[in-house]
């Protein structure tokens, strides 16, 4: 795994503010009614102005600049005439490419009024990504990240998607290592799990990676979205998604994507 030098990750968090400015705008556009596509729109006229391009536009052919996944869709859903409505959640999925390195982000947000299950999922997506970035810092491993996430997750009743996962990052919007949100399939097991291949790395000051729980309601097996981009569950339960980009410093860990 590549380590980034200091300008660089000064350059990777420039980025990252200009990506975390433009989420939060999308997600207060976040309404009933209103179509992905315009979401879209406002994202990629926001990444151009600020002299960046669109990480994810024309990536293995994905055709627009955010990535737009409602209910059931965990990730990568392109963006299209369909309206937001009431009890929705979507997640919101960004990257940008500025100054030769790219930052990488997202998060779920309601639709109007939702459900209490729905909120409570949101809540512990965006808890287990806390979680998990506490395990930062040099000497740990990639497998401590991933073990707090899944046994935090399932001790609250919810589904850890296992076939995605988080990744490096930098000159390439997808770099080693891959970095899985569990170490088991089995939630008896996940303290006894000893690490192996790419969750055994220990981290390094200088690393630049991005985590990314997605979460279930129901069960965390996936399958391809009618769209022929996104992923979506196989129950049709609902699943919600949060990332940042973060680099490991000599103490811990600094996010590079924070609101």
């Amino acid at each position: 795994m590549e380590i980034k030098t200091k300008e660089e990750i000064r350059i990777i968090a420039e980025g990252g503010k200009i990506l975390s400015d433009i989420v939060k705008k999308l997600g207060e556009m976040v309404r009933p009614g209103i179509e992905t596509k315009e979401l879209n729109k406002v994202a990629e006229g926001l990444v151009l102005k600020s002299g960046g391009r669109c990480s994810f536009k024309g990536y293995d052919g994905f055709p627009a600049c955010l990535c737009t996944s409602i209910n059931e869709e965990i990730v990568h859903a392109a963006p299209s005439e369909r309206k937001l409505k009431e009890g929705d959640i979507i997640s919101l999925d960004l990257g940008i490419f500025y100054k030769g390195f790219h930052s990488d982000m997202a998060i779920t947000v309601p639709v109007g009024k939702i459900s209490l299950e729905a909120k409570r999922l949101i809540e512990v997506t965006r808890k287990s990504l806390e979680i998990g970035m506490e395990k930062i810092k040099p000497g740990n491993r990639f497998g401590d990240i991933s073990r707090v996430i899944q046994k935090y997750v399932e001790g609250q009743g919810f589904g850890v998607v296992r076939e995605l996962c988080g990744h490096g990052i930098g000159k390439e919007l997808h770099e080693d290592p891959q970095i899985l949100n569990s170490v088991s399939t089995s939630k008896e097991t996940v303290d006894k799990v000893k690490y192996q291949g790419e969750s055994s790395i220990k981290l390094k000051e200088g690393m630049v990676f991005c985590i990314e729980p997605m979460i279930t309601a129901g069960d965390w097996r996936i399958k391809k979205s009618p769209d022929g981009f996104g992923y979506q569950t196989r129950d049709n339960s609902l699943s919600a998604h949060f990332e940042h980009t973060i680099a490991v410093t000599k103490s811990g860990y600094q996010v590079l994507t924070k609101l």
